[in-house]
């Protein structure tokens, strides 16, 4: 038997839909990063929005990092969006890396002042290549760097080192004391959650 047809006029699915202009914190000066679309606010808390360091600041030398947004809150047609994370692209890394040279990644948890938890991924390159013990007392020094301004820095200015290359700078300082070093970049980081008091 056939269906009734629906009586009354029903939106179809998209025109139903409303656009959203989506903006990063604070501390990326609130710019807009784009449009996104959904038919309930409601849906929209949550979701991850990614944009380039250099669509963000303008500055289009730093659109080899790739930024991660998430979705916390929705008032009008604006969407508002807390940092949750950051990746260089492997083109980018892949062109730093030489020959006859170590990488030494470090993946080092750091808590915030705010108690909030970031998981660090750092990639030291040296100038010669390092025998295990070296490798071993770069990774030591590179994760008290980070504990130590971890500790007195809140999760926003703590992102903002992260990202501008300020904290890859005074890791290059501390670390180049124990073996010479070529480049130090923070390569990931990821909000984990908010850590236990």
């Amino acid at each position: 038997m056939a269906r009734k047809k629906q009586v009354g006029r029903r939106l179809e699915g998209w025109k139903a839909k409303k656009w959203y202009r989506v903006y990063v914190p604070d501390a990326f000066g609130k710019a807009e990063i784009g449009d996104a679309i959904s038919a309930d606010p409601e849906n929209m808390v949550g979701r991850i929005m990614t944009a380039t360091l250099g669509e963000v600041v303008q500055d289009y030398s730093k659109s080899h990092i790739k930024m991660r947004f998430k979705i916390n809150n929705v008032a009008g047609d604006a969407a508002y969006t807390e940092f949750v994370g950051h990746e260089v692209t492997r083109d980018y890394l892949r062109s730093m890396v030489k020959r006859r040279a170590s990488r030494i990644d470090t993946i080092h948890p750091v808590v915030s002042k705010d108690k909030k938890l970031l998981r660090v991924t750092v990639v030291c390159l040296t100038l010669s290549r390092a025998d295990q013990s070296q490798v071993h007392a770069v990774r030591q020094a590179i994760s008290q760097a980070l504990s130590a301004r971890a500790v007195e820095s809140d999760f926003e200015t703590l992102v903002k080192d992260i990202v501008s290359g300020d904290m890859a700078r005074d890791i290059f300082k501390v670390v180049k004391t124990i073996y010479p070093i070529r480049r130090v970049e923070i390569t990931k980081s990821k909000l984990e959650q908010v850590a236990a008091v």
